[in-house]
């Protein structure tokens, strides 16, 4: 039977989000994705989708109605249930992280764009419309296809060991100090953030940089250091390109962990291997990802 959610209500942006399109970098189409990828898996999980299924990413809170048929949903990977058809459910404002996630069994069907359903907002593409969710939106969504499972609840603003990077590829740019301060001092996120890169306040990282790199590929992570010296950690809708000299990046395992900080919050870094980095999204798959 069909279904479909419909936006009766928000006070804050919202969006169609899911597990990004990769592979779509040489057409100039940066991956996307959610910016809290563990929330995103875990709400998925919760209501039997695999855990990159097209789910609602709000800034703020949201008020959904179920139509056509009942629908099971879950906030965040917290216990599912089923929302009457007719009936309404509101998601409450993010109470601890930056955004959360609602899911609904099934996901939500929109159309497919390169591979991926996600809003692209810089391109006006996928999602619904390539655009932000208004009230009277109304979203076709897929057929169930898994039961619910059991999620251990695993939140990022719940692990207090500092955001883990790899240093590099441009360190000589920097002189020891830059890097010695990067590593040893607290940053805070900046009110200019959004998901093309997350602006950190702090000390600045001076170097030698006057402009002048060859624009080269980026990478979801990278910290791309400005010619005033402000790191800025390049988020899941990222530039393809650029030509700021990168200082470090942020493991793939720690993307969530930082995009859940909001304005105001204090960020710390810890350099790791690329083996250790590597361990960690192999934990780090295993714990969210699981079978799927």
């Amino acid at each position: 039977m069909a279904g479909w959610l419909e936006v009766t209500g928000m006070a804050g942006p919202v969006m169609v989000q899911d597990g990004g399109r990769p592979g779509q970098m040489h057409h100039g189409v940066p991956p996307g994705g959610a910016l809290v990828p563990e929330l995103l898996a875990m709400a998925n999980r919760a209501v039997g989708n695999t855990w990159s299924a097209a789910a609602l990413e709000c800034l703020g809170p949201l008020e959904v109605r179920a139509r056509g048929r009942a629908l099971r949903l879950s906030v965040d990977g917290r216990p599912s249930f089923l929302l009457p058809d007719g009936e309404r459910f509101r998601v409450p404002a993010p109470e601890h992280a930056s955004v959360s996630y609602l899911a609904v069994d099934g996901g939500l069907d929109v159309p497919q764009v390169l591979g991926g359903r996600g809003t692209l907002l810089v391109a006006k593409l996928g999602g619904h419309e390539g655009r932000l969710l208004r009230p009277g939106d109304l979203l076709p969504v897929g057929e169930t296809r898994g039961s619910p499972e059991p999620v251990e609840t695993a939140f990022p603003w719940e692990d207090p060991r500092p955001i883990r990077l790899t240093m590099g590829p441009d360190t000589e740019n920097f002189d020891a100090l830059m890097a010695a301060s990067l590593l040893g001092s607290a940053f805070t996120v900046s009110n200019a953030s959004d998901r093309v890169g997350m602006r950190l306040q702090g000390p600045a990282l001076a170097h030698g940089d006057e402009g002048s790199s060859t624009s080269r590929p980026m990478v979801r992570g990278a910290i791309q250091v400005t010619l005033s010296g402000e790191p800025i950690v390049l988020g899941p809708d990222h530039p393809t390109t650029g030509g700021y000299p990168l200082i470090a990046t942020v493991i793939r395992a720690d993307w969530g962990r930082l995009g859940a900080r909001r304005p105001g919050a204090s960020v710390e870094f810890q350099s790791v291997t690329q083996d250790e980095a590597r361990d960690a999204w192999n934990e780090y798959a295993r714990r969210f990802r699981g079978g799927t």
